[in-house]
């Protein structure tokens, strides 16, 4: 499959959490302060991502993260709603260009790009089973 036949520029999607003490950097490290982990930023950018081109794709294809760019700006504390936004930015054959951000309120927390790769769930399974 083409990317380019089903995806396009400008398309979006939208994540909202708040963020919870399991949520923190604390939650992993005790001695860490209890602010959004980094790494589950990262993953409501990609989870964002693939929430907006997902809708367009065949049944049975899916979009898997490859590459992260990503800036952690400033703090979110327990309880700050965190709202997620990934925009389509490139479309090639078998990849995807991200442009991510996420909010508390106004204030920008993090920034940056992603790449997704598409595939077809079934040949991937059966590429890797024996692992």
């Amino acid at each position: 499959m083409d990317a380019r036949d089903v995806l396009s520029i400008g398309m979006t999607a939208e994540r909202q959490i708040t963020v919870a003490p399991e949520q923190t950097v604390q939650h992993f490290v005790p001695y860490m302060p209890a602010v959004f982990a980094t790494p589950l930023m990262i993953l409501e950018m990609e989870m964002a991502s693939g929430e907006a081109v997902h809708p367009a794709l065949p049944q049975g294809w899916v979009t898997v993260g490859t590459g992260v760019d990503i800036r952690h700006l400033t703090p979110a504390l327990v309880g700050h709603a965190v709202r997620t936004i990934s925009k389509v930015t490139a479309v090639e054959q078998r990849t995807v260009s991200f442009e991510v951000a996420c909010w508390v309120g106004t204030r920008k927390i993090g920034d940056g790009k992603h790449i997704r790769g598409l595939i077809d769930v079934e040949a991937f399974t059966k590429r890797f089973k024996d692992w």
